[in-house]
């Protein structure tokens, strides 16, 4: 059994300013997002799209700036009105105060969801193309949030059997042996999903189903990792025994595999000259699929294929 490292949660005092771990934690998250999405520029489809402009820094510029006012508005709003509401529908003004802490990562990706929609549509861009070149970056970024919430000692987990040779004291905890569950968290939604997400996204795929794979996948690590992590106390358990991550998991999880599925059905691949997926001269699957061109519009509000040419049989 370990005792909780006697972290300081202050990181920088200067002046009276303090800047908190988690802060930092934070700026950490969007600087890696940056440098990944960088990585993502070289891969494909988006370093042969030229339409309606190639991609470039300045849009991950932009797409990240969309993305950091999300997280912080929409994660702080989903913890006010999905842990809290009425609290804080009581007292409107307190939601403002963000040094009392409470983020919510599912109100934090509705908000990063508007914010794609706000860039796809300035910029003229497919909603599910920026969604699938922006996620595989993310959770990396939510390991970061996860160490910063351990360094707080925050959000710790359930009782843990004595001889389980982690179990941790923290001292908002009681005396009670508990998970480190912001570590589980950590590896299971941060490292192993990243790693999954990574190495899926390093071929080309059908537009939305990298964005599919990591909402599935996010949703099901943090359904699992609930098992070991305290529910908040002012709600405790719900419905089946599950917590209120767990419920707000689920519909991730239905939307994600949905998303999946509609995207492979669907076929549309953003690259502009099909390349081989496997690395491979033939046998690439988005060989065959149609390559959109600006003629007409379709549901998802970007370019309907041309009609192919007769003799063309890599469109048909």
């Amino acid at each position: 059994m370990l005792t909780f490292p006697d972290f300081d949660p202050v990181a920088i005092n200067i002046f009276g300013l303090k800047i908190h771990w988690y802060a930092i934690m934070y700026i950490l998250a969007f600087a890696m997002a940056y440098g990944l999405m960088r990585v993502r520029l070289k891969k494909e489809p988006y370093r042969s799209i030229t339409r309606p402009k190639a991609w470039g820094p300045t849009d991950i510029e932009d797409l990240l700036l969309a993305a950091i006012v999300g997280v912080l508005v929409g994660g702080r709003l989903g913890y006010c009105f999905f842990y809290q509401p009425g609290k804080y529908l009581a007292a409107p003004l307190e939601i403002f105060k963000l040094w009392d802490g409470g983020m919510s990562f599912h109100g934090g990706a509705i908000g990063v969801a508007l914010g794609i929609a706000w860039y796809a549509w300035r910029n003229h861009r497919p909603f599910l193309q920026v969604a699938d070149f922006l996620v595989p970056a993310a959770p990396i970024g939510l390991a970061a949030g996860r160490f910063g919430n351990f360094i707080n000692g925050e959000l710790w987990g359930r009782e843990a059997p004595e001889w389980l040779p982690w179990a941790m004291i923290f001292p908002t905890g009681g005396d009670v042996p508990r998970h480190p569950s912001q570590l589980y968290q950590m590896l299971l939604e941060g490292v192993l999903l990243f790693i999954l997400l990574w190495i899926y996204a390093r071929k080309a795929r059908y537009r939305g189903q990298v964005a599919g794979f990591f909402l599935a996948g996010y949703g099901i690590f943090r359904f699992i990792a609930e098992y070991w992590r305290e529910p908040d106390d002012y709600l405790g358990l719900l419905g089946l025994g599950f917590s209120m991550g767990q419920w707000l998991s689920i519909p991730m999880i239905v939307i994600g595999i949905a998303l999946f599925v509609w995207s492979w059905k669907r076929g549309v691949s953003d690259v502009e000259e099909p390349v081989d997926n496997t690395g491979d001269s033939g046998g690439d699957p988005l060989a065959e699929t149609v390559v959109e061109t600006p003629s007409e519009t379709d549901a998802d509000g970007v370019p309907e294929p041309e009609q192919a040419d007769d003799d063309d049989e890599s469109r048909g």
